[in-house]
């Protein structure tokens, strides 16, 4: 096996920037990933640049299996993850970790009641949770593997089978290419094609035909390139490969079609996964264990891989690494803003203009309206840069298009909650306010969101002109349902147009019972 080394190198360190931990006091940061079949905490000490891992936990939780018809999980999965992420809260707080970053995935993805959990589940651990989605997943799986082995020469395939999905990712470097999660886990695959535990040649079958056709639309994408290095990453693999290493299967780190194929054949000499006993293979893992074997021999048939490497870094080492990444000033989400921006052909100028404009007006009311967190501030940026990607569609309704644009592109870096607010503030610039979009944020994000929405369409209007307007003397108040604009003397006076759009703007204000004042 790859081994993950104890030392993941700070990209940033030496860079002219201070890096967070450069004292002699370390920082302790870490990572939670909420999977679908096991949660994952790892913990770091940051020191002079240098991260160093000083604690994991891992738990089997079994969430996705909690999950009914209709998408709801059962009181008995909720109460497993609450008691999971309880003694996960207890142990950072003995270990006074500043910075923590948590991620829930596939099974908390697909939960049609996951609002109300997730308010519980975030009190239990003491810190956020974000729900990411799939390609965002992949992206970080992909940089938990390229932390915690050495580098390559060409592409390198990453492979990852979790509870609920699957996730493929081609890159060359430290850089993806391609990803993909599909909708395949080894709970899922387990719970559907071996039914009350029952291991037949036929179920077995059943189970690699379905893995063979959710693969059959993205394969082309992830193989035949250049000098593949493949490399598999979390529990399934890692059990598979243990496995076979016992039996003597394999006597390198490396699986093979042909291992697997005979893994196949040792795993159907049992009638019952309760039976399913293997040198190497746990209790708990055995009772998934069928379903994401079929999954991976599939992939390795597919995707024409002969040797897979196997790495014990995964998401939350990813997660950690990106994690670090936003301290230090780079964050894949600022990347994704960009490149978001260059694809729709933005007026670099206006936007600028338009988050600077919203970034003073913040500052000096972020007090008042309780918006003195980073993610206020990182997201009204975000919003004034990319608020008219929809012009690239169309001039009309622009900003539903930009809305629209924003809430379903892949943006690497942003989980689902943050890409629903960068969404709803585009759509909020001018117009009326629709409540139906302020309703489908967390409802703790909803006061603040709304308030991020008003500083933006000021700053829309007060950059109308397109031009480099002098600004910075406008001096902003607020009072819980109230904003006071103060403009310099004889400013209003020489800018009429922007008194009626004021006027118009006190309009859909008192709308939302919201009083706007200016003078």
């Amino acid at each position: 096996m790859v081994t993950k080394a104890d030392t993941i190198s700070n990209a940033a360190a030496n860079s002219t920037t201070p890096a967070l931990g450069d004292n002699t006091t370390p920082e302790v940061l870490a990572a939670v990933d909420l999977g679908s079949n096991s949660f994952h905490m790892v913990v770091g000490e940051l020191r002079h640049g240098q991260l160093t891992i000083i604690d994991r936990l891992k738990e089997t939780v079994r969430l996705s299996e909690g999950l009914v018809d209709g998408g709801a999980l059962t009181n008995a999965a909720k109460q497993r993850a609450l008691d999971c992420l309880s003694r996960f809260g207890e142990r950072l707080r003995d270990m006074h970790a500043s910075s923590v970053r948590t991620a829930g995935t596939s099974a908390l993805r697909r939960a049609a009641d996951s609002g109300q959990f997730l308010v519980e589940a975030e009190k239990a651990l003491g810190h956020p949770i974000e729900v990411i989605s799939g390609i965002e997943e992949a992206r970080l799986i992909y940089a938990g593997v390229s932390h915690s082995m050495p580098p390559n020469e060409g592409f390198r395939l990453v492979l990852d089978i979790g509870g609920g999905s699957t996730e493929l990712i081609l890159g060359e470097g430290d850089k993806p290419k391609a990803l993909e999660s599909l909708h395949m886990g080894c709970v899922l695959m387990t719970e559907r094609y071996f039914s009350g535990g029952r291991i037949t040649k036929e179920n077995m079958d059943a189970a690699r035909l379905a893995a063979r056709l959710k693969l059959r639309p993205v394969k082309a994408f992830f193989r035949d390139a250049a000098a593949i290095e493949a490399v598999g990453t979390s529990g399934t693999i890692i059990s598979t490969e243990a496995v076979a290493l016992h039996l003597g299967i394999i006597e390198s780190n490396d699986l093979t079609p042909d291992s697997l194929e005979r893994l196949i054949d040792r795993v159907l000499e049992f009638d019952h996964i309760d039976d399913l006993s293997l040198g190497g293979l746990s209790d708990r893992r055995a009772q998934v264990w069928p379903g994401g074997l079929a999954i991976l021999v599939e992939l390795m048939e597919v995707l024409r891989i002969k040797h897979l490497k196997v790495s014990d870094g995964a998401l939350r080492e990813g997660l950690l690494y990106d994690h670090l990444g936003r301290l230090q000033h780079e964050d894949a989400r600022e990347r994704s803003v960009q490149a978001l921006g260059h694809r729709y052909n933005v007026d670099q100028g206006q936007s600028e203009r338009v988050a600077e404009t919203s970034g003073q007006l913040l500052k000096q009311v972020a007090s008042a309206w309780g918006l003195n967190s980073d993610r206020a501030a990182n997201v009204i940026d975000w919003a004034g840069r990319l608020h008219e990607i929809g012009l690239d569609i169309s001039h009309t309704n622009f900003q539903k298009h930009g809305a629209y644009i924003a809430e379903n592109a892949d943006l690497p870096g942003f989980p689902r909650s943050e890409q629903m607010l960068l969404s709803y503030l585009i759509a909020a610039q001018r117009s009326s306010f629709e409540k139906s979009r302020l309703r489908s944020l967390p409802s703790q994000w909803r006061v603040s969101a709304l308030r991020l929405a008003i500083l933006l369409r000021l700053a829309v209007l007060l950059n109308r002109s397109r031009s480099a307007v002098d600004l910075t003397g406008i001096r902003a108040t607020a009072d819980k349902g109230q904003l006071i604009l103060m403009f310099p003397d004889g400013w209003l006076e020489a800018n009429p147009l922007t008194i009626a759009d004021l006027e118009r703007e006190q309009a859909f204000l008192a709308a939302i019972s919201y009083q706007l004042e200016f003078s």
